[in-house]
């Protein structure tokens, strides 16, 4: 899709936004954490990090943690411009790059971002293949000493896009489920072959953990070794707070409450 000119792109960027929220705003959201505090939402976070889920479920997290200082990679395709538009207005702000096009460059952006920001990456993108993990977030965790959080999503029955992600559109109304994994840390220094062995590492436990959250989508119930969690609903604040506060409490444009129930291993 391409909007040459910027204020096509801008437009696009906010109608594909609002009606992000629309539709993903009709669905039931439950999410398992290994560890409550990877969740930059939760009030005894402390950053920075870096998230890495699929491709092909990036409109959860842009409907669920707009807001809560986190920077999203994006291609520097042209096609990708209204993209990140769209995030800009769903909260996230944008670093552009890939491993194809531009990556050296949006390493060291990556990397000037965690002093103020978390890091939000596909793995997998912009063009494949298909829920296998790039080197490049596994280079940067392991050259900054940043954790990554990998995040498994699911949703029930969604419909398939004919792309190179098969792209997943979940149904009005349908379950949306995330199983969100503990800190990885990576260790420093790595030769070649420990960089592979690690991106073998994390590429497992996001595909584990993205089967069992679409399983539980399918299922709409939890397996026989998780526990509701549950913790009260709490008024996200409006304040805009500085940017090299990487707690918890992410800034809102208007009232929000937090899931009320969240699920945890037990």
């Amino acid at each position: 899709m391409k909007f040459q000119l910027p204020w096509l792109r801008r437009l696009a960027g906010f109608h594909v936004a609002t009606g992000g929220r629309l539709w993903m705003g009709t669905l039931d959201y439950k999410a398992m954490f290994f560890d409550e505090t990877v969740d930059p939402a939760h009030d005894l976070f402390r950053g920075p990090a870096i998230y890495v889920f699929w491709h092909e479920y990036i409109l959860a997290p842009f409907f669920l943690r707009g807001h809560c200082r986190i920077a999203m990679l994006l291609s520097r395709h042209r096609d990708a411009d209204w993209l990140a538009e769209a995030a800009r207005f769903m909260g996230f702000e944008s670093i552009r790059g890939s491993t194809f096009r531009g990556g050296q460059a949006a390493l060291r952006e990556m990397a000037r971002r965690l002093g103020k920001s978390n890091i939000a990456i596909t793995p997998d993108g912009p063009r494949g293949p298909r829920r296998q993990l790039a080197q490049g977030p596994i280079y940067l965790a392991s050259t900054l000493g940043v954790p990554l959080v990998a995040m498994g999503l699911g949703y029930d029955r969604p419909w398939r896009m004919p792309t190179w992600d098969r792209f997943a559109l979940p149904r009005l109304g349908s379950r949306a489920r995330a199983i969100v994994g503990p800190r990885l840390h990576i260790p420093g220094s790595l030769s070649r072959a420990e960089l592979e062995e690690q991106r073998l590492r994390v590429e497992g436990v996001l595909n584990r953990l993205t089967v069992a959250a679409e399983a539980w989508a399918a299922a709409g119930v939890s397996g026989e070794n998780q526990q509701l969690a549950y913790r009260k609903p709490a008024p996200l604040p409006r304040r805009r707070l500085p940017w090299n506060e990487l707690g918890g409490q992410c800034d809102k444009q208007d009232d929000v409450m937090l899931d009320d129930a969240v699920e945890r291993a037990a």
